[in-house]
């Protein structure tokens, strides 16, 4: 019985060492008008339009212990006047020379093509080099910027492949 017991005690501490910790972290930036973008309408009524767009921003933020230096989005986009939600992939490079790619939704109100504010979720999908396994989640705000740039902010959690568990 004493056996059984510590055997399940063990069990469960090697469960709970094994188990990486989750970091809460802030990332912002500033993504400027795309670089590429191409819209079809959608015909059903008028300025109901579909899109695609490319374009690079600037980053400000930390994961584990490299800062995040630009980045890149691509994304499809459903437009209807003062509407817009958008879904896309988010390729964030550190001073490190390490990437992680995040995929994400957004649904944001317009005003003259512009972003003015909204909200939105991401997942990274992949990382490379440090980032690589990486896991994580958060929620974004968006808010309109200079010269038609939209600003972001996003918090969430991320734990890395590496990352030893928290002490206590």
């Amino acid at each position: 019985m004493i056996a059984k017991f510590l055997c399940c005690c063990a069990l469960f501490a090697f469960a709970v060492a094994t188990v990486s910790a989750q970091t809460k972290n802030t990332i912002s930036g500033s993504c400027a008008k795309p670089d590429v973008q191409q819209s079809v309408p959608a015909g059903d009524q008028p300025g109901h339009v579909f899109m695609v767009a490319q374009g690079k921003c600037t980053t400000k933020g930390e994961v584990g212990g490299t800062m995040s230096k630009e980045a890149a989005f691509s994304e499809h986009r459903d437009a209807s006047g003062r509407r817009s939600k958008a879904w896309g992939v988010f390729v964030e490079t550190y001073d490190s020379g390490d990437k992680i790619v995040y995929s994400y939704q957004m649904s944001v109100a317009m005003k003259d093509g512009a972003v003015q504010s909204g909200h939105g979720t991401y997942q990274a999908m992949s990382g490379t080099g440090k980032m690589k396994g990486i896991k994580a989640t958060g929620n974004c705000t968006y808010t309109a910027g200079a010269d038609g740039a939209t600003n972001y902010s996003c918090t969430g959690d991320y734990t890395l492949a590496g990352d030893a568990p928290a002490s206590k």
